[in-house]
């Protein structure tokens, strides 16, 4: 089933929100599960790893289809933590739509704005879902206020709910005889939206609600309204309703199944019997076993050769996958999640939600089994892209880089659960970055020895904070062929990976403004080569300064514990808003190092008793105060070193 009946929905939501448990029950209310599974209990079937049953959380997306009034959703569950944040940056640009869970009690926190900015940024459709109205101190005023303030101002309640914090809920929707209310708010909504409603609002007409709700579905499915439902997932409670609302609210997948075949990779497992196996959305045309599908950056293409489909805890083997599917291939090669498969024009991209901050060492039980840690985590590299797995061969260390804290201790419990390894991690470091101080050119002249030829000189200016590494060129393809600059494109993101002080170099603006080519000695890897030398010419000659990364905090804590909370916050060199108390609870935000909220928590909790709460979210990187100091050993020849690097770029250094 596919084409107008088929959508593509994420599940989203902060740790502890209530939406694997939601997940459940929305497969058990469409009949996919016989029973719903219980996050407690380690039996939710989208907890596919034994860490995920063992710990209570998701820590890899995970794939389930249910059907609804004939109509087919493949349902993706995604991690709520932070630490895990590249799993939902790398499904969003696969998804027609999503639903963002919030909890009726704890509110709105920090992860739920991150996702919500990136779902935002992607204009995808979007369904709030107010979990846990049944809790005691649920606040419904309260939190849909804080949706609108700090998420968006066009989140409208479809429905109204009596008795919230009681086990006496009485949930009423929009179309129910007699409430007034919700009808009122959405009439409201739209007005803004249509200006045919606005005169009739102004006029005071009223509307009757299914009308209404005919009106806001154009609205909702284009990402301009955004429905609200309440409920209670642990008891089903408004699971129907938001079935319902999935159905009417959320856009069906598009894409032409006769054109050709362009698809997004978003996921890499390594099944124990099939092997290594990518999950794809289809775009659009048909993906069928045996075609063979062009991969970036591979002159082979791969060919696949078995395709499942996800039904709710199983899977089944299909012939082919039409525009719009996801499913799991085999075959497809070293193809990376993120990778465009087939023809890449037109596909939708994602946005970044994760920014690793830290690296840490992986330390094998024995020297015997190092090669086996290295095959392991060569996997789990691969699973999950971010870890950014290095090999320093000189020193014979392996390091990754990580999120966070949590992080590290899901990669122990991998490591033992797959591969039998008991392998341990040394303290996580901060990841810094370098960025260059003032203008300069670089120039390189590599014409010996011979053959080879290749002949650039560089613009490098500093970019604005946040910028990245913004390229172009000046150069004639008559100077310089187009091949040839193509290579010193693709070269840049290698060269800027460690600068003068170690760290990847970032905020830049490069222009490439002469250069000069051989009709007979010069070769695409002469560019590759003289590229870096170019490049840390001008870094040396402007000088690079050290950046760290900071983090936007929200902390709450009795006001007993304000002094000693603010002194804390003073020496971890903070900087924050003017804090404020309410009833009794002391709250301040602003901003702090990375490198000393690691265990913050955990002293915050032993400071109030249990009773603070500490949330973070990546806002950036500053610069460093001149007394910090921090060089990375380098994992290669310095470029700086030309004799030796040129050596070792051709493979001649032993």
């Amino acid at each position: 089933m596919s084409g107008p009946t088929l959508r593509n929905l994420g599940i989203l939501a902060h740790v502890d929100a209530g939406k694997t448990t939601l997940t459940e029950r929305l497969l058990h209310a469409s009949g996919a599960l016989r029973i719903p599974g219980s996050v407690d209990a380690g039996t939710a079937c989208t907890d596919d790893l034994e860490v995920e049953r063992r710990r209570g959380i998701s820590v890899r997306a995970s794939l389930a289809s249910f059907e609804w009034r004939g109509h087919r959703f493949n349902l993706v569950d995604t991690p709520g933590h932070g630490d895990f944040a590249g799993e939902v940056e790398r499904t969003l640009s696969v998804l027609d739509g999503a639903v963002l869970v919030v909890s009726a009690a704890e509110g709105v926190q920090a992860q739920t704005e991150v996702l919500w900015e990136a779902l935002a940024a992607l204009g995808l459709p979007t369904l709030f879902f107010l979990n846990k109205v049944d809790r005691v101190g649920a606040d419904l005023p309260g939190v849909l206020g804080q949706i609108r303030r700090l998420l968006t101002p066009r989140a409208v309640p479809l429905q109204t709910l009596a008795g919230a914090g009681t086990d006496r809920l009485l949930l009423r929707d929009l179309s129910d005889p007699g409430d007034p209310e919700a009808a009122a708010g959405l009439f409201e909504a739209l007005a803004d939206l249509d200006e045919d409603l606005m005169e009739a609002y102004l006029e005071g007409r009223t509307l009757p609600p299914e009308e209404l709700l005919r009106r806001a579905e154009p609205h909702a499915r284009k990402g301009r309204l955004f429905p609200l439902l309440f409920g209670a997932a642990l008891d089903g409670l408004g699971v129907e309703l938001l079935l319902d609302g999935l159905v009417r609210f959320l856009p069906p997948a598009g894409g032409d199944p006769e054109a050709p075949t362009s698809a997004r990779a978003f996921k890499v497992v390594h099944d124990p019997a099939l092997g290594r196996g990518v999950y794809v959305r289809v775009h659009r045309g048909t993906l069928r076993t045996r075609d063979a599908l062009p991969l970036p950056g591979r002159e082979e293409p791969g060919k696949v050769t078995r395709i499942r489909r996800a039904g709710a805890g199983r899977w089944e083997d299909v012939s082919s996958l039409e525009a719009g599917d996801l499913g799991l291939v085999f075959g497809l090669g070293e193809a990376r999640a993120g990778d465009a498969l087939g023809d890449p024009e037109g596909l939708p991209c994602g946005v970044p939600l994760a920014e690793p901050l830290f690296s840490v060492r992986a330390v094998p039980p024995t020297p015997e089994d190092a090669p086996r840690l290295l095959a392991a985590l060569r996997v789990l590299s691969d699973e999950d892209p971010h870890l950014g797995l290095v090999l320093d061969r000189e020193r014979q260390e392996m390091h990754l880089r990580i999120l966070g804290p949590l992080q590290v201790e899901i990669l122990t419990a991998l490591l033992s659960d797959r591969f039998g390894l008991a392998a341990t991690f040394e303290k996580p470091a901060t990841l810094y970055k370098e960025t260059l101080q003032e203008a300069a050119e670089g120039y390189v002249e590599y014409t010996l020895p011979k053959p080879c030829w290749a002949v650039l000189r560089f613009l490098v200016e500093p970019g604005e904070r946040g910028s990245g590494v913004v390229y172009r060129s000046r150069v004639s393809t008559d100077d310089v062929k187009l091949k040839y600059q193509r290579e010193v494109e693709r070269t840049l993101p290698a060269a800027l990976e460690q600068g003068l002080l170690g760290w990847e170099v970032t905020d830049l603006r490069i222009t490439l403004l002469e250069g000069e080519d051989h009709e007979v000695h010069s070769r695409p890897t002469d560019f590759a080569i003289a590229t870096p030398m170019g490049i840390f010419d001008a870094l040396q000659k402007g000088g690079t300064r050290l950046l760290e990364p900071v983090l936007r905090f929200a902390l709450a804590a009795p006001e007993e514990a304000a002094g000693a909370v603010l002194g804390d916050l003073l020496r971890m060199r903070g900087t924050f808003d003017a804090p404020r108390v309410e009833e009794g609870v002391f709250r301040v935000e602003g901003t702090l190092p990375a490198e000393p909220c690691g265990d913050y928590a955990v002293r915050l909790g032993s400071l109030t008793g249990g009773r603070g709460r500490f949330s973070t979210r990546f806002a950036g990187y500053r610069d460093c105060p001149e007394e910090i100091r921090a060089e990375a050993p380098r994992r290669s020849v310095s470029p700086l070193d030309r004799a030796r690097y040129i050596l070792a770029a051709r493979g001649a250094l032993g």
